[in-house]
């Protein structure tokens, strides 16, 4: 499983946000150019995002975007279920009764808890928790 580009920008995007002064709005050209998304990129995720209720946009000559919730409520899941929809393994992760071989399924126990685990992690991820970690290369 690999998340999207789209979501990983969207990911990095909000970080942008979440290290950003949390009583101005800030430009879309500011965070395309800080995290070297390409700008008509991000004006689809910026979107969704809104769409999403993650952040608050404006337009205009003092417009721009902001958080719509504290860093302590918004986790990584929040962001990537907003650009890619719901995170599935495997078909038969998302539900024990998804597995079309049911019990006799060697796998289906090892995606179902491999999937859980995932979503706990993402959910339990905050981007309060990311804002002063440090970037590696």
């Amino acid at each position: 499983m690999q998340i999207t580009r789209q979501a990983d920008y969207a990911l990095r995007a909000m970080l942008f946000l979440a290290k950003a002064d949390k009583d101005k709005r800030t430009a879309t050209s500011q965070i395309a150019e800080s995290e070297q998304i390409p700008p008509s990129f991000l004006a689809k995720i910026i979107s969704q995002l809104s769409i999403a209720g993650l952040i608050y946009t404006s337009r205009g000559a003092r417009g721009g975007v902001s958080l719509a919730h504290s860093v302590d409520e918004i986790s990584v899941l929040d962001v990537i279920e907003a650009i890619d929809g719901p995170i599935s393994l495997n078909e038969c992760a998302t539900s024990k009764d998804g597995c079309q071989f049911g019990e006799d399924c060697a796998f289906q126990p090892i995606w179902y808890d491999a999937q859980a685990e995932l979503v706990k992690k993402l959910q339990e991820t905050k981007f309060s928790q990311l804002i002063n970690t440090p970037v590696t290369a």
